[in-house]
């Protein structure tokens, strides 16, 4: 009787199961969030040397905290979720880093330059030694023109050239800022009270500008607007010599300063007693410097303490050089060159009968300079034997200067002359000269005339 009684409600169940199925709402999955697709935006930077505009392989660029390495064809490419202007900084061995915002928005890809410093020109001299030599640039006769420009003025300093731009100052206190590519004017600044007989000098982002006011100008590199002003009271006829924020320079009054363009305040002030047109040069924390009474200067770079004078034969208008432990003198009425050594020894003296304004290049263990006479000499270091000299048509007054193995002088005779530097055989007769002949980078000389100057390329 209880099994008839199981068997009758089996079918009994499963009807009822049978109608709650039917019946019943369905049962959805388990509910999950939302995915919507991520839109990844790739950008690309290439990074380029600017001088010699050759593709720059394993530069390291960084992107909101993002790094890669430049590939064979000098590209990063890097993936981010939103499209914004981030900040990039480009970092590659033996070149100059930079940080700028790049506008990815619009130029997902991008192309950054990066200079070499061994390629520029940042001063008077090339470098703080002033031996007047570019050894890294390879650029030498003959010649194309590629572009010129009026500098709307006399130009007896040559321009300084740092990371494709070109600053020059004319006589009229007037700097001007020149695209080293195109020849293009980017900016203009005129001093208040005019007059400039000196090279601007190269300090990070910024130009230091000396006049014949006997003020001291810092400008923005980008735009030449003035940041800092600072008056000695005395005409400056020294170009600067900038280290570590320093801006070391003589005076007409017979002062040397060393004024922090970081504070604008003076570190310190040597008293020489006597005018000074010399611009100072810097080696091994000692500063050079001549001066009208005819001496070279050995000065303490740190407190600016006297720590040796020589005398010369006349008074010191140019501007010293110092290489392999030498220090090389131009007298201006003694019509001499002198060598001493950097621990005050005297080497040498060579008299040329006429004035020596020309401030020496050094190279090669050779020293090269013209005078008032109309020549262009080139002496051996060590003793001042005469190695060659060439007829120069009038006289050389600027500063001489080596590039690539050719030293270059100016003349009155308005002509520059390229000779090699080795046997004094002349390279260059270019039909336009006056004071200084030459200053450049790795892509570009510039030849200066009178008042105008041209960018050149090898032929």
């Amino acid at each position: 009787m209880k099994r008839l009684v199981l068997l009758l409600l089996l079918p009994a169940l499963a009807g009822c199961g049978s109608r709650s199925t039917d019946t019943a709402p369905p049962v959805s999955p388990p509910s999950r969030p939302s995915v919507h697709p991520v839109d990844w935006f790739t950008v690309a930077v290439t990074v380029v040397d600017g001088n010699t505009h050759h593709l720059v392989v394993h530069a390291k660029v960084r992107v909101a905290g993002k790094s890669a390495l430049t590939d064979r064809r000098g590209v990063a490419t890097f993936a981010f979720r939103h499209k914004a202007a981030l900040v990039t900084t480009v970092t590659a061995p033996g070149y100059a880093g930079t940080e700028l915002r790049l506008p990815f928005p619009t130029h997902p890809a991008s192309t950054v330059q990066l200079y070499r410093p061994a390629l520029q020109w940042p001063m008077y001299g090339v470098d703080a030694q002033r031996t007047q030599a570019q050894t890294q640039i390879d650029l030498k006769p003959p010649f194309r023109i590629v572009w010129s420009r009026s500098v709307g003025g006399l130009a007896e300093f040559p321009a300084v050239v740092s990371d494709g731009t070109a600053y020059i100052g004319n006589a009229h206190g007037v700097v001007q800022a020149f695209d080293m590519n195109t020849g293009n004017r980017l900016w203009r600044h005129a001093t208040p009270h005019g007059e400039m007989a000196s090279s601007p000098a190269v300090w990070d982002d910024r130009i230091v500008v000396h006049g014949m006011d006997g003020d001291v100008w810092v400008l923005r590199r980008t735009d030449g607007r003035l940041l800092s002003h600072f008056a000695v009271g005395s005409p400056i006829e020294s170009s600067p010599v900038v280290a570590d924020g320093i801006d070391y320079f003589g005076a007409w009054n017979g002062n040397v300063y060393a004024l922090d363009l970081r504070t604008n305040r003076l570190r310190w002030t040597f008293r020489s007693g006597c005018k000074i047109t010399s611009s100072p040069s810097l080696s091994q924390g000692s500063l050079y410097v001549g001066d009208y009474c005819g001496r070279l200067l050995a000065l303490f770079r740190s407190n600016g303490r006297e720590r040796w004078s020589g005398g010369v034969n006349g008074r010191v208008y140019g501007t010293p050089a110092v290489a392999a432990g030498r220090v090389f003198v131009p007298s201006s009425d003694g019509d001499s060159m002198t060598a001493f050594s950097t621990g005050g020894r005297f080497l040498w003296r060579r008299s040329f009968g006429s004035f020596v304004y020309s401030s020496p290049a050094v190279w090669g263990g050779r020293v090269f300079f013209g005078t008032y006479g109309g020549r262009f000499y080139g002496l051996l270091a060590r003793n001042g034997r005469t190695l060659w000299s060439v007829d120069a048509g009038g006289p050389i007054s600027g500063a001489a200067a080596v590039v690539d193995g050719v030293a270059y002088a100016g003349s009155f005779a308005h002509r520059i002359l390229g000779v090699d530097a080795r046997n004094g055989r002349v390279l260059l007769d270019f039909p336009h000269g006056e004071y200084v002949p030459v200053s450049g980078d790795g892509s570009h000389l510039l030849l200066h005339g009178y008042s105008r100057i041209y960018a050149v390329v090898h032929r």
